[in-house]
């Protein structure tokens, strides 16, 4: 009996199996990236859905086979055609989520599904019980055995290979499906020419009410669909979150590192900051020890950075930084680190073979910070302070280094600055020093350690004295009395001296309202003033409120601040000097003759005095020179109608020559010294 096939359904079989080879592809990569109990369904799903688009072709394939009787299908045996299908598919699933697929692997699982496939098509040819039973050819049934297990094998080595998801993996997925399917196809249709029917053959199902060929086409059709749609929608969403999962991971990565970068790197010029510069140093320290080589900390200060500050605003001083930043990176080793501490201070880290190395490098820092930076039209200069510690030689824990190399700084600075120090341990020493006075100046003005004394100020010709200079002194507990000259540049550093600066001009104001009500009512009081304080935006604030406070009148206030400190920012000074005038206040410019003063500026400052430093009074008899300035300032005094008080008169020599020269007022050891307030009354008064 011969029988023929519909194309259409033919074709629908080729469909079917490439759907199902697609859907089996695509299982196998969301069961490649799948763990726990996720993985177990995505198993039950896809063996599912794949098994049941395998046995589908298989029946769509029957279905598509005519035969001049009725053909019908046992249910039970359908049934366990398609379990066997189900089970065969997962197993194929299961074997290609494993990590590895080793060849005899590869050719065990691909025998082992073969048999199952062909097992379920055989079963599906028995649910027809034919009467007689198929005829099956034996070589084309053993092909069709060969040719279920090569397909098997081909596809389980295309899962396993195209189970990971990348831009490539959806057009390779397709063809692959392609070449899948037709393999599926060739072996069912191989089977089916296996298969011959005796004449005279009746169909058994039909005989005892089996299902009816065109039901089971609808059932087939339909259920194989749907499972297949549901499965590839369920992948297609499960797609859409990964991709939305994994942007949303990049995202969060990128946060994560955004925040790593702020935590660990200044958001200024982008180096390592503070935190990142510690973790550097320790690693660096056990390279070291480790290899057995140097290790160089040198920490950078920026030399007139506040004047450009200052002059310029703060914008342009971080454009200085950052450009400063750039150049001094450009010298570095990639292994070497350079991180910024705050403000203009730095550090740099490298590994040496000898100290020479780091001479050389702090020589080319040094080089590259002093040339000018051009910036807005503006040519900016500055210069470099540079301390360096040794490892091990100096130091060898992060914070020993850091701390010598910070102290070899501090001794560069005072030096002259615009160089480098190699650390040795008598700057320790100086350190350590410079340390507790800091902690004790913090503690002073609460325990009553700073007190005043005052220097008297007479008229050149020896009447009684005018006025007094308040000169800051410490009764240290355990170091006795300190002058000024050992602990003001502690309190400059660390901004003590706005506070202890206040304190002095209430102490003073106070003292003079002492005098003037035990009836010295012209005596002036003279009070200095620090950069720092002089700088202050509650300076004027300050020196109000002390004036009311005590109920002095502001021309018998006198605020003393350096040539220096004058014509640092000319400008700038011009504004606070003019406001303390209006306010009444006199200003006297102190250490007149050691500064850089423009005659221009002199003559715009609206001072009161001009005060000759002690420097050129010391040996004004034996030097010419000296006699010549001292000589040029009076005029220049006289000629601005300026009162000059020189300073520093320890004999009477001087003191006849100062006032022959015309000198208004004079001061110093010969006069009178420093004295607390109730001797300086009894002496002077």
């Amino acid at each position: 009996m011969t029988g023929t096939y519909s194309q259409s359904l033919v074709a629908f079989s080729l469909l079917v199996a490439i759907l199902a080879s697609y859907t089996a592809l695509d299982m196998a990569g969301r069961l490649a990236t799948a763990q726990g109990r996720v993985a177990r369904w995505w198993l039950i799903g896809g063996a599912s859905a794949m098994g049941l688009g395998i046995w589908s072709m298989h029946f769509i394939g029957m279905l598509a086979f005519k035969l001049p009787i009725p053909i019908g299908f046992d249910l039970g045996i359908t049934l366990y055609s398609l379990a066997v299908s189900i089970a065969a598919s997962a197993y194929a699933l299961w074997l290609v989520s494993r990590p590895e697929l080793p060849r005899r692997r590869l050719l065990a699982g691909g025998t082992l599904m073969g048999l199952g496939v062909a097992t379920m098509h055989y079963l599906g040819m028995g649910a027809m019980r034919m009467q007689p039973g198929i005829d099956y050819d034996p070589l084309w049934f053993a092909l069709s055995i060969a040719v279920a297990i090569g397909a098997c094998t081909a596809a389980l080595w295309i899962a396993f290979r195209l189970r990971r998801e990348d831009q490539r993996t959806l057009p390779l997925r397709i063809a692959a499906s392609a070449v899948m399917g037709l393999a599926i196809v060739g072996m069912h249709y191989t089977g089916m020419a296996a298969a011959s029917f005796p004449a005279g053959s009746l169909c058994g199902a039909v005989i005892d009410g089996g299902i009816e060929s065109h039901w089971l086409a609808v059932l087939v059709i339909v259920t194989t669909l749907g499972v297949i749609g549901i499965a590839l929608v369920a992948s297609l969403f499960d797609r859409q979150m990964r991709v939305r999962t994994g942007l949303l991971a990049e995202s969060l990565e990128k946060a994560n590192d955004k925040l790593l970068q702020a935590a660990l790197h200044d958001p200024l010029t982008q180096l390592p900051n503070r935190m990142l510069l510690q973790d550097r140093i320790e690693q660096s320290i056990e390279k070291a020890r480790r290899r057995g080589h140097a290790l160089a900390v040198m920490f950078c200060d920026l030399d007139g950075f506040k004047a450009v500050n200052d002059a310029y605003g703060h914008q342009l001083g971080d454009r200085l930084l950052v450009k400063m930043s750039q150049r001094v990176s450009a010298l570095l080793r990639p292994q070497d680190t350079f991180a910024r501490l705050g403000g203009d201070e730095f550090v740099i880290v490298l590994a040496i073979d000898e100290p020479d190395d780091a001479v050389v490098v702090a020589e080319r820092i040094i080089a590259a910070v002093a040339e000018p930076f051009l910036i807005d039209a503006a040519e900016l200069q500055v210069s470099a302070s540079l301390g360096i510690a040794l490892y091990p030689d100096d130091a060898t824990s992060e914070r020993e280094l850091m701390a010598h190399a910070d102290a070899a700084m501090y001794h560069t600075k005072e030096g002259g600055r615009n160089g480098y120090t190699f650390f040795t341990p008598s700057m320790q020493v100086s350190a350590n020093r410079q340390l507790r006075l800091l902690q004790d100046l913090r503690r002073a003005t609460e325990r009553g350690e700073l007190l005043l004394h005052y220097q008297p100020k007479f008229v050149a010709a020896g009447t009684p004295a005018v006025g007094a200079e308040a000169l800051l002194r410490w009764q240290h507990p355990e170091l006795g009395m300190l002058s000024p000259d050992v602990f003001i540049p502690i309190a400059e550093r660390s901004g003590l001296i706005l506070p202890i600066g206040d304190w002095v001009l209430d102490q003073a104001c106070a003292q003079l309202r002492a005098w003037h009500d035990a009836g010295q009512h012209e005596w002036t009081m003279a009070v200095n003033l620090s950069p720092l304080q002089f700088s202050s935006p509650a300076l004027l604030d300050s020196v109000r409120a002390a004036l009311q406070r005590h109920g002095i009148a502001p021309e018998r206030l006198t605020l003393e601040i350096t040539e220096t400190t004058a014509m640092k920012d000319v400008e700038a000074s011009l504004v606070i000097l003019n406001d303390l005038t209006a306010m009444g206040v006199h200003i006297a410019i102190d250490d007149f003759g050691t500064g850089y003063s423009s005659l221009l500026y002199l003559k715009r400052m609206p001072a009161t005095e001009l005060k000759i430093d002690r420097a050129f009074v010391r040996e004004l008899e034996q030097n010419a020179e000296d006699a010549a300035i001292v000589s040029s300032i009076v005029a220049l005094g006289r000629s601005l109608q300026l009162q000059v008080v020189a300073e520093g008169v320890e004999t009477k020599e001087q003191q006849d020559y100062l006032s022959g020269l015309g000198c208004d007022q004079l001061q110093g050891y010969h006069l009178g010294r420093p004295m607390a307030a109730d001797e300086f009354l009894r002496k002077v008064g």
